[in-house]
C-alpha cells in the first residue's frame, strides 16, 4: 500500500497537479498506511495550531507592500540607482544587476519575484551591452538568491514562527550575510568581466547622479525604516508590515506623480488599482504558502507520532558526529531538498525533524536558521529541478541547460560563502548581539 501511494504521488505531479496538495494528500493517506488512522481526528485542529502564529500576520503584509511597489516604479529607480553606483567598474552592468537584488532585497524577500523582475529589464539591458545572454541570466538567477538573506524574507519569518527564534534576532542576523554574499558576486563578476572582456561602466544615456539618488532615496528608506523597526523594538514585525503597507501606497502615489505627472482623481485611480492587483497578488501567493504549510505540517506530525525526531538525535548520538559534522551533512541534505520540493515545504517539514538534534549538539538556533534558509534557498539555483532557474530561462528564453551550466562558477562562490558562515558564526551573530537581541 506503501508503494501505491507514492505512486499516486508521482502520477499526480506528473500531470501537474500542485504539490502542495499531492503532499497532503499522500501525508494524510500516510496516516492509514501507517496504522496511525486515530489521529486523523485531531489533524484539523493541530494543523490550525501550527500557523496560529501572531508573527505570520507579518507575512501576507509584506507581500503585499513588495508587489505594490513593484508596480508602481520603484524597480527602475533602484536599477538606476544601482547603475549610477557601479557607473565607472569593470562589469558594470553585471554589477549594477547584483546591486539590484540587494536593493530588492530589502523589498520583496523572495528570490522568485526579484528572478522574475530582474530577467525581464536587466537581462535585455545587458545583451544590448555586448554581455551574452546566458551570461547575463546566469548572474540574474544567482543574485536573486540574496532576496531571502536580507531583511524582510519571509522564510525567516517563517522559521522564527516554527523555531521559536526572535525574528528581530533573524533579520538582524540575516544582513552581513546578505552583504556578503552580494560582495561575492559582484568579485566574481569583476573577474569573469576582467577575463572575459565585459564592458565596463553602464549605458551613456543613464540618468544624471542626483536625480537618481534623489529619486531612489524614498524607496530606499523605506526598508531602513521597517528593519530598524523591527531590530531596536520600536514595533513588532507585523507592526513593522502594516508600515510597510501604508508606506508603499505612498510611495505608489509619489513614484506614479514624478514618472507619469498623475494628479487628483487620475492618480487616486491609478494607486487604487495597483492596490487591488497586488491584493490579488497576495492572496493568491498567501493562499499557496499556507497549503504549503498545512501540507508540511500534516506530514510532520504523522513523522512525530513515529517519533522521527528522537529516533534522527539516536542516529546522530550513535554515529558520534561531531556538532561541524552534522551541520555539513544537513546542509547537504537541504540543499537537494531545496532542489527538489518548494523551500517553504522543505523547511517545514524538515527543520522540525534535523534542527533539534543540531542544537542538542552545541548549534546555535539563531545561527543554524541562517545557514538552513541561505541553503535552502540555495537549492533554487541548483540543476537540475531549481525553481529560479527555471523562471530566468522561462522569462530570458535561455535554453535550460545551457543556463544550467553556465550557472555553475556562481553557486560555487556562493557554496564558499556558505561554508564561511558555516566556519565563522561570528558574522551572523556579531549584529545581533550587538544590539542585545541575541545571547
Amino acid at each position: 500500500m506503501a508503494w501505491g501511494l507514492a505512486a499516486f504521488a508521482a502520477i499526480a505531479l506528473g500531470l501537474g497537479a500542485a504539490l502542495a496538495y499531492v503532499f497532503g494528500a499522500a501525508a494524510t493517506g500516510a496516516f492509514v498506511v501507517m496504522g496511525q488512522e486515530r489521529y486523523l481526528a485531531a489533524l484539523p485542529q493541530r494543523l490550525i495550531s501550527q500557523v496560529d502564529s501572531f508573527t505570520f500576520l507579518a507575512m501576507p503584509l509584506f507581500i503585499l507592500a513588495a508587489e505594490m511597489m513593484t508596480r508602481s516604479g520603484v524597480t527602475r529607480a533602484l536599477i538606476d540607482l544601482a547603475g549610477h553606483i557601479f557607473r565607472n567598474t569593470r562589469g558594470g552592468l553585471g554589477n549594477v544587476n547584483v546591486g539590484t537584488s540587494v536593493f530588492f532585497a530589502g523589498i520583496s524577500g523572495s528570490a522568485v519575484a526579484d528572478a522574475a523582475a530582474l530577467s525581464t529589464t536587466l537581462v535585455p539591458a545587458m545583451e544590448e551591452r555586448g554581455y551574452t545572454r546566458r551570461y547575463a541570466a546566469a548572474i540574474t538567477a544567482a543574485s536573486a538568491m540574496i532576496g531571502p538573506i536580507i531583511p524582510p524574507s519571509i522564510i525567516l519569518i517563517i522559521y522564527g514562527a516554527f523555531m521559536n527564534v526572535s525574528v528581530a534576532a533573524l533579520f538582524a542576523g540575516g544582513i552581513l550575510p546578505g552583504l556578503l554574499l552580494g560582495a561575492a558576486l559582484i568579485a566574481a563578476n569583476v573577474f569573469f568581466a576582467w577575463r572575459d572582456g565585459h564592458p565596463r561602466g553602464v549605458p551613456e544615456d543613464a540618468p544624471a547622479g542626483r536625480q537618481v539618488i534623489l529619486r531612489a532615496l524614498p524607496a530606499l528608506i523605506l526598508p531602513v525604516v521597517i528593519v530598524s523597526g523591527i531590530v531596536f523594538g520600536v514595533a513588532t514585525p507585523t507592526e513593522s508590515a502594516v508600515i510597510a503597507v501604508l508606506a508603499a501606497a505612498g510611495l505608489s502615489a509619489l513614484y506614479l506623480n514624478q514618472d507619469e505627472g498623475l494628479t487628483g482623481r487620475m492618480l487616486w485611480r491609478r494607486v487604487q488599482a495597483i492596490v487591488f492587483s497586488a491584493l490579488e497578488r497576495t492572496a493568491i501567493l498567501t493562499g499557496a504558502i499556507f497549503a504549503i504549510l498545512f501540507a508540511s505540517s500534516a506530514a510532520g506530525y504523522l513523522l512525530a507520532i513515529e517519533g522521527a525526531p528522537a529516533a534522527i538525535t539516536g542516529v546522530v548520538a550513535a554515529m558520534e558526529l561531531s556538532a561541524t559534522g552534522y551541520l555539513v551533512a544537513l546542509l547537504v541534505l537541504l540543499l537537494v531538498m531545496g532542489m527538489i520540493i518548494d523551500v517553504t515545504m522543505a523547511l517545514v517539514l524538515f527543520v522540525p525533524l534535523v534542527a533539534p538534534a543540531a542544537v542538542a549538539l552545541g548549534a546555535d538556533p539563531l545561527h543554524l536558521g541562517i545557514l538552513i534558509c541561505f541553503t535552502l534557498t540555495l537549492g533554487l539555483i541548483t540543476p537540475p529541478f531549481g525553481a529560479c532557474l527555471m523562471i530566468v530561462a522561462t522569462v530570458a528564453r535561455v535554453p535550460y541547460a545551457t543556463l544550467a551550466v553556465a550557472v555553475m562558477p556562481f553557486i560555487a562562490v556562493e557554496v564558499v560563502v556558505l561554508g564561511v558562515l558555516t566556519a565563522f558564526p561570528d558574522i551572523v551573530l556579531a549584529l545581533p548581539r550587538a544590539l542585545d537581541l541575541w545571547d
